[in-house]
């Protein structure tokens, strides 16, 4: 076991390197200079398009609204409250700089993703949309790149048990043992119930839950965030002080902190980021084709939301509140430096607060990934390996959440990274497409869209 936890170690060592931050950076700031930054001048109109999404509007399973919900509760989960609070542990304040850069681009390749999933997609067996990289790369590359879609699709499968499963049921097991005392095994009965209930009923349900819980649990976090950050206003000047000096220059030791490279702070700002906002990785389109859309552009301009939510909005309030408070240099790290900055300012329920908020971010994210690791699953095996896999993802959750993860965090962290390869690769490649498709959606005033997919061979 020693052997292989060293052999993963190094791989992760190289695939999250400084080749692989370049390459998330670069094919994201790539994508931006091309849609001539779009993406961040737009923003207002996806916010008008999320509004109108609520109903679908095309063909697909579910509303282009509840695409995104989908999308946001795999995203918005412990990379948020745990996800932030190691990048600044790590990097100093200065990862939230990072971080952010991170987002400014990733919401040019998520726009790219949710293009190139609705253009490429196709039906499935059982009439359903299926899409994602192994789709846009079949599809959109030709069969001469066949290959890296089925290495997406397997890294994507195996993945989704280690970032959507078991780190997220032993996230909720842990904290809830922590604060409440409820034992491990007892809080993976409780998720393999709720679970089976919500997946069993395909994406369809997964949808409709999350259109509910999503939007409910994010306002909540951001309010009791905002809450902190009033409470700490008179240090928020200093902490944003702090954010960007320390971008560019070392974090020095102080109290409980060891002091941190601006490399570190780069390196964790942008891997905790892409964890987060899951930009790059080719996750969130798989949720995202199966959307009821007026067509690809439509749908990308709401899916580039997802990243400006989750990054901008929800990781910016973690990382602030945890520099304000002075949490920082507690020694204190994950989701126990998060509790402890919101314990500081709401002394007996902060802890309270997050444990809450982080058993029902991980919760959704459970959900979201199932979606994506069953897609990966059919486009390698088919439809019949569907009801299969949604059971065994049901089991894996009890034994998430009871076992010692540190190796499986290791796995799920160098699978992630294995992913966005194929998906950044593909999107470089297919980027002339969505230049094209962009620059006509806005030379007609929105009316050129045509509805995406191809029809299953």
């Amino acid at each position: 076991m020693e052997a292989l936890n060293s052999i993963v170690g190094a791989i992760n060592g190289v695939v999250w390197g400084p080749l692989m931050l370049v390459l998330i950076l670069g094919v994201g700031f790539f994508l931006q200079v091309g849609l001539k930054f779009m993406p961040i001048l737009r923003i207002g109109t996806g916010f008008s398009l999320l509004f109108k999404g609520r109903e679908g509007q095309g063909e697909g399973q579910i509303s282009p609204f509840n695409a995104l919900m989908t999308s946001l509760s795999a995203t918005i989960g412990t990379g948020n409250i745990a996800g932030v609070a190691t990048a600044v542990f790590l990097g100093g304040p200065g990862a939230l700089f990072w971080m952010w850069m991170t987002a400014l681009v990733g919401m040019a390749t998520k726009y790219a993703e949710a293009v190139c999933a609705v253009k490429y997609r196709e039906k499935d067996e059982l009439g359903n949309y299926v899409g994602g990289p192994m789709y846009y790369i079949k599809n959109g590359l030709g069969a001469k790149w066949a290959w890296l879609g089925v290495a997406f699709a397997l890294f994507g499968a195996v993945a989704a048990f280690g970032i959507g499963n078991g780190v997220q049921a032993n996230g909720v097991a842990q904290v809830l043992e922590a604060n409440f005392g409820l034992n491990t095994s007892v809080t993976g009965v409780i998720l393999m119930v709720l679970t089976a209930a919500v997946i069993l009923g395909g994406i369809t349900r997964i949808g409709a839950v999350a259109g509910k819980l999503v939007p409910f649990m994010a306002i909540a976090y951001i309010v009791a965030g905002l809450l902190v950050l009033l409470i700490n206003i008179g240090e928020i000047g200093n902490a944003l002080s702090l954010v960007f000096t320390h971008a560019f220059t070392p974090s020095a030791a102080e109290g409980g902190f060891a002091g941190a490279a601006v490399w570190a702070a780069i390196r964790f700002g942008v891997a905790r980021g892409v964890f987060s906002n899951e930009a790059g990785l080719g996750s969130a389109p798989i949720a995202h084709a199966a959307a009821e859309t007026k067509g690809p552009v439509n749908q990308g301009l709401i899916a580039m939301l997802g990243t400006f939510i989750d990054t901008i909005i929800v990781c910016s309030i973690t990382g602030l509140a945890i520099i304000a408070s002075g949490a920082w240099t507690s020694g204190e790290s994950g989701a126990a430096l998060t509790s402890h900055a919101f314990e500081l300012s709401l002394p007996g329920i902060g802890g309270y607060l997050i444990a809450i908020a982080l058993s029902i971010f991980a919760f959704t994210t459970i959900l979201g990934w199932s979606f994506y690791g069953e897609k990966c699953v059919e486009f390698l095996l088919g439809v019949k390996s569907l009801m299969p896999y949604r059971v065994l993802w049901i089991v894996m959750i009890y034994f998430g959440a009871t076992a010692d993860l540190g190796f499986i965090w290791l796995l799920a962290d160098t699978l992630n990274a294995m992913m966005a390869i194929p998906n950044l690769i593909a999107l470089a490649l297919l980027s002339p497409i969505v230049f094209k498709l962009t620059k006509e959606f806005f030379a007609s005033g929105g009316k050129s869209e045509e509805p995406g997919g191809t029809p299953a061979e």
